[in-house]
């Protein structure tokens, strides 16, 4: 039974224009992203390009793409154990749902669409907006945390310094701090509503989520929170390494490492879309530095992000429609409560 104060919202389904707008955001993103790498591919040389692609076998590209499932399942554990902090009612197996589910969303600016996952917990356990929005910011600020430690790390052992590493790991943590400090973060959400000075609603929504995160302070929540976040970026860091040398350019683990967390920690702190021409842009110049020729760098790029962005959202895809259609089943149940 629903409490009277946790009234179940209208339920909406997704129009046709919005889901044909979502089809438009995401193939004008792979038809950049296509775009940018076809042209330094031409740059570099076809023949090039192709020789090295050719390189790798079926098994090889099943390795990329099942290290990449052990970063989206270890990053599904740690979105249980948040709404399990957070008291939800939920089952691992709706959790897992809706994590994967929101990779539909990944694309969106700023990654924003995946907040879809709220909209389904709500439907499901009667909870508002303002009580589950924590989990998103918790879910954020662990993964730029996890990433600046492993790029602080990587970084530490790796035998030369990946240029401009120092500022990304500060930059993250920052954000990872504040973002976990609940009078912190609701100070800063004041301070915003002042400076705009509008949406006195929305700001006031925020901050009583921002006030929430204090379930999550706890070493109890952090550790393996944090353990298992850099588990799973561990693993598509080691991805890339091993991509790298079966295109006959090893420069190390730590180095591989150290360059797809940062490229992949600069194209997500621009806000676009996927971090899409941010984190290619990067990864090709760090790789470059250190001697990889382009004829290199540029395919395995392409590879390392089709296996991992362009999979995640492959999967989001693949899991949406059951996240909708479970998520309305379950609106009406409570309906029927």
């Amino acid at each position: 039974m629903m409490s009277a104060d946790l009234p179940l919202p209208k339920q909406t389904r997704r129009t046709p224009d919005r889901r044909m707008r979502d089809r438009l955001i995401i193939a004008g993103l792979v038809a950049l992203f296509v775009a940018g790498l076809i042209g330094l591919a031409a740059a570099t040389g076809w023949q090039e390009t192709r020789a090295q692609i050719a390189r790798l076998t079926l098994w090889q590209g099943a390795v990329l793409l099942a290290l990449s499932l052990v970063n989206y399942v270890f990053r599904g554990l740690r979105w249980h154990l948040f709404t399990r902090r957070l008291g939800l009612p939920t089952t691992l197996g709706q959790d897992m749902r809706h994590f994967l589910g929101g990779f539909a969303m990944v694309v969106t600016p700023g990654r924003v669409g995946e907040l879809v996952r709220m909209r389904w917990l709500r439907r499901e356990t009667g909870w508002a907006f303002e009580r589950t929005a924590p989990l998103a910011l918790v879910d954020r600020a662990s993964d730029l945390a996890a990433m600046a430690l492993i790029l602080g790390l990587s970084v530490s052992f790796a035998a030369t310094g990946v240029t401009g590493a120092v500022p990304v790991t500060i930059l993250a943590l920052m954000a990872a701090y504040v973002a976990t400090r609940p009078r912190l973060l609701a100070a800063c959400v004041t301070l915003a509503h002042r400076l705009i000075g509008r949406l006195p609603r929305v700001f006031g929504r925020i901050r009583a989520a921002a006030r929430s995160l204090d379930r999550f302070s706890g070493i109890g929540a952090l550790v393996p929170a944090l353990g298992l976040g850099i588990t799973g970026w561990i693993a598509e860091g080691y991805a890339f390494h091993l991509l790298l040398g079966w295109m006959g350019a090893e420069i190390g683990l730590m180095k591989a490492i150290a360059i797809f967390v940062f490229a992949t920690l600069a194209g997500g702190l621009t806000g676009a879309p996927g971090g899409v021409g941010g984190a290619e842009a990067a990864m090709i110049a760090l790789l470059a530095l250190d001697g990889v020729p382009m004829e290199v760098s540029v395919p395995a790029t392409a590879i390392i992000r089709v296996t991992t962005l362009w999979f995640a959202l492959a999967v989001g895809m693949a899991v949406f429609p059951f996240a909708e259609r479970l998520s309305l089943r379950g609106a009406d149940a409570l309906e029927k409560d």
